[in-house]
């Protein structure tokens, strides 16, 4: 068995405002906006939790989308998994998304995934900086996993068989 993922007295960040975004808990109310980056980025994205993943389908109504974030929202209120939205500063377009999840690996404390829609790809190497200088400073994580980026898909499944 894996080792407790947070501890329970840590207050994660509710947002985070760097020089490009404005980050805040990924939740139901954000839905529209959220879907439309989604759906907008739909294909690029399949993959974005590992090679098998399926999500987001083509055909992923706004209502599934609204049930998904609900349940973000749940995770982030237990601590069992951290979600945000990335927006820009004027916080009227949704850019993106950040998800601090426990790691299936030993080897790590949490893994994370984040992705920017289609329009914004410009954005990805800040957002991923920012999300490192982030979990550095406000987070108590020493071993951080960024599957599918920084640890390749197919190490990354070695890792887990080991668990298994």
């Amino acid at each position: 068995m894996l080792p407790k993922f947070i501890h329970e007295s840590f207050v994660a960040p509710i947002s985070l405002d760097t020089e490009h975004f404005h980050l805040k808990v990924l939740e139901d109310s954000l839905a529209t906006l959220d879907f439309e980056a989604v759906m907008s980025s739909q294909k690029r994205l399949q993959g974005i939790f590992g090679l098998g993943s399926e999500w987001p389908k083509i055909n992923m109504s706004l209502e599934e989308n609204i049930e998904s974030l609900k349940i973000h929202k749940k995770e982030f209120e237990s601590k069992e998994a951290f979600a945000y939205s990335v927006f820009n500063h004027n916080k009227t377009k949704c850019l993106g998304s950040v998800y601090i999840d426990p790691s299936q690996s030993p080897n790590y404390d949490c893994e994370v995934y984040l992705w920017v829609r289609d329009d914004s790809l410009a954005l990805d190497e800040k957002l991923y900086n920012a999300v490192i200088k982030w979990l550095s400073n406000d987070w108590p994580f020493s071993k951080i996993a960024f599957p599918g980026r920084c640890i390749s898909w197919l190490e990354w499944g070695k890792q887990l068989k080991v668990v298994s």
